[in-house]
């Protein structure tokens, strides 16, 4: 078999099943989880995007690392749209926050900036540390008939 026939474009085969592999998974997690488990999605989805856009920015790919910072962009913005800020001073601490890194990514991106990557990864891993030490209790909570901080 010649490099010509296990390749698609410049992409080779076995790569294009890992991406629809990753995508078919990343669909039935989605599918399958809670809405706690949705937020820790999210947050890995956006480390994850993050640690993309800091090899292309070494590569000198700039156009994939704006991609790939934009869609970071957008899943901490969906973060910061998911918060209710009625609950209470933490919320309207980690909408600020969140804004704070939106603000922070848009400079990385403009200056090719890991440094500035390495700061918002930080401060998101913090933020998915806390959230996934609550998990336990925030299921309960979510089951029927729980009692009211259960």
């Amino acid at each position: 078999m010649n490099d010509s026939s296990r390749q698609r474009g410049n992409t080779p085969m076995y790569a294009q099943g890992i991406k629809q592999y990753q995508s078919v998974s990343t669909e039935t997690s989605i599918m399958d989880a809670d809405p706690h488990r949705l937020i820790q999605l999210l947050f890995e989805g956006a480390l994850a995007r993050i640690s993309t856009a800091k090899g292309h920015i070494e590569r000198k790919e700039f156009d994939r690392k704006s991609q790939v910072l934009n869609s970071a962009i957008d899943i901490i913005g969906g973060l910061q749209d998911s918060l209710n800020t009625d609950t209470g001073e933490l919320a309207l601490n980690l909408e600020r926050l969140y804004d704070y890194m939106i603000r922070r990514l848009f400079e990385a991106n403009v200056r090719n900036d890991n440094a500035i990557l390495d700061e918002v990864t930080d401060l998101l891993v913090q933020i998915k540390s806390a959230w996934d030490a609550i998990r336990d209790q925030a299921l309960a909570t979510m089951k029927p008939g729980a009692p009211d901080g259960a």
